[in-house]
């Protein structure tokens, strides 16, 4: 990357793939980058077993720039260009040669955790994908899409607590593609408005007798249609039958790690909850979680934990 071409990128950016100075320097930049966005679940909370937590704002930090780079430069071919540039930063990476700070960290992860490429290549194949793609016909292409750009952080996840078995990733897959959908119903009007996005698809769409020129006004409008609602209700439905299937996964897990992954599935459940009390007009505001409501999903996962611990459930 030129000189010039650095200074177009945006700070966060820019930062995460300047070079650091050592691995405890690139690592501090990584704590800073995880604890300095706001989610609708803490990113590395208290709940996540110490020994982790670093490793877990290493994971974050690769998944947030590669987003920024999809998201945050305002021109698919240039951000294709960036993402292009930061795969083959991943290989190299991989291969033993890291500058960037956010690669720097990782580089320890990878070691310690002796994790895989293929899912941070996904990552970055999606958010590609989100720069060519921005319609989608069917449920089925979602869920594609969900696959590479949600499901391997999933993966990642149980890399990291020490699972690499089918199974669990099966079930983590299920749950992690529930969470990138909730996050696309919360964020139709956005992802219309700034990214020029459809992500419901245009299947479903036609069955409730939607469409973007109809999105598009009701959006002017400030509010959403009958028709837009059920369609909400529909995928907010089936989104929460992901959930479900997802939930045998916590008992497979220890308790440890069990508190932090059963907070990532409150929080995205918590989110369809929120879209079900604005009625599923998701068009008028964004559905979001308070720092009360938040508050709330740890002290219940706290306390389900607690109750488990003191009746013996253990592992």
């Amino acid at each position: 990357m030129n000189a010039a071409g650095a200074t177009e990128l945006p700070e966060g950016v820019r930062a995460a793939l300047a070079p650091a100075s050592d691995a405890a320097a690139a690592e501090a930049f990584t704590r800073d980058l995880a604890h300095g966005h706001y989610e609708n679940f803490s990113v590395v909370s208290l709940l996540l077993p110490k020994h982790l937590r670093q490793d877990f704002c290493n994971v974050y930090a690769f998944c947030r720039t590669a987003d920024d780079l999809g998201d945050e430069l305002g021109d698919p071919a240039r951000s294709l260009e960036e993402l292009d540039r930061f795969k083959e930063r991943t290989r190299a990476c991989f291969a033993g040669e890291a500058s960037a700070a956010v690669l720097v960290a990782l580089a320890g992860t990878i070691r310690r955790h002796d994790l895989p490429i293929t899912p941070f290549l996904d990552l970055i194949d999606a958010f590609e994908q989100d720069q060519r793609v921005t319609r989608y016909d069917t449920f089925e292409q979602v869920v594609d899409y969900c696959r590479r750009s949600a499901d391997p952080v999933g993966r990642l996840v149980l890399y990291l607590c020490g699972y690499r078995d089918a199974e669990r990733q099966a079930l983590s897959d299920k749950t992690c593609t529930a969470l990138q959908l909730a996050n696309f119903w919360q964020d139709v009007r956005r992802d219309l408005i700034e990214r020029d996005r459809i992500y419901l698809p245009r299947d479903s769409m036609e069955r409730f007798g939607v469409s973007e020129e109809t999105l598009r006004r009701q959006i002017d409008a400030g509010h959403a249609d009958e028709s837009f609602r059920q369609l909400m209700r529909f995928e907010v439905d089936r989104t929460a039958a992901l959930f479900e299937q997802g939930k045998p996964l916590l008992p497979m897990l220890r308790p440890g790690v069990r508190k932090q992954i059963a907070l990532f599935g409150k929080g995205g459940q918590a989110v369809l909850e929120a879209i079900r009390r604005q009625r599923y007009d998701t068009l008028k505001r964004r559905p979001a979680l308070s720092r009360w409501q938040k508050g709330r999903l740890v002290i219940a996962t706290l306390a389900a934990y607690v109750g488990r611990s003191l009746g013996g459930g253990g592992e």
